[in-house]
């Protein structure tokens, strides 16, 4: 029976992780930077990090190009029979790399929330989540299953590669384009567009994101390149369309 449930990264997605589980667990945290002010708001204790690891579940909420370093770091401390899951938008790596780093003697949940804190501060009902069972039994993912679909998250099952092949699509050609329009100054005007409204709400998707964050999804995922080079080649292609009519 999952009783205490540790947090490794108490940034963004980490409290929103804390302020919901709290309500069914007792959840501590850690982080690089002393954080016990937020963590005594949220309601949740801040530990050290060999405390957070001896929990049933440890939940890495670190960044993509940190989680190899915190791999190594936690995996002599971890209890036996832990259920380890990431949050990285990213899984092909992530899921490697806690496979190769982690004993055999704990269990490996690879995920991806498809939402925070933006989007999620008030309820999780309607939400997606992506699974990607790596090393972990049948029981211990029905458990897992169960406790999301009662908080009203939609799962989705698939492989590593398959997430990182559609999220390249769906999550990075998104903030892609929103970083660009970040750039060019793009903001509310008095003439505009229902078109051009929609258009401001994927600012809404990355203005608060971190430049790490956006740096990772692009590097770690090997699909990224060649839908960001397809963008940039149909809209050069547009360009001269127009230039020559």
């Amino acid at each position: 029976m999952i009783s205490r449930i540790g947090i490794v990264g108490f940034g963004r997605f980490g409290k929103l992780a804390a302020k919901y589980l709290k309500r069914d667990f007792k959840v501590l945290v850690t982080d690089l930077e002393d954080k016990q002010k937020e963590a005594k708001e949220i309601g949740v204790e801040y530990v050290m990090l060999n405390e957070v690891c001896s929990c049933d579940v440890v939940l890495l909420c670190v960044p993509i190009s940190s989680l190899e370093g915190v791999l190594r770091e936690i995996r002599n401390l971890l209890k036996e029979g832990c259920l380890v899951i990431d949050v990285c938008s990213v899984k092909e790596i992530p899921c490697r790399l806690m496979k190769e780093i982690l004993p055999e003697n704990v269990e490996i949940l690879g995920s991806h929330p498809l939402f925070g804190p933006d989007s999620a501060s008030e309820s999780l009902l309607g939400r997606k989540i992506v699974l990607c069972p790596i090393r972990i039994s049948e029981e211990s993912l029905s458990k897992v299953k169960r406790f999301l679909t009662s908080k009203g998250l939609k799962i989705i099952q698939t492989t590593p590669v398959e997430h990182d092949m559609q999220i390249a699509k769906s999550l990075i050609l998104t903030h892609f384009i929103g970083r660009a329009l970040l750039d060019i100054k793009v903001s509310e005007q008095e003439i505009d567009t229902l078109g051009y409204r929609r258009l401001l709400e994927i600012l809404e998707t990355v203005k608060h994101d971190t430049w790490q964050l956006f740096i990772d999804m692009n590097r770690y995922n090997r699909f990224s390149s060649k839908v960001r080079k397809s963008l940039i080649e149909a809209l050069e292609k547009l360009d001269k369309m127009i230039e020559g009519a």
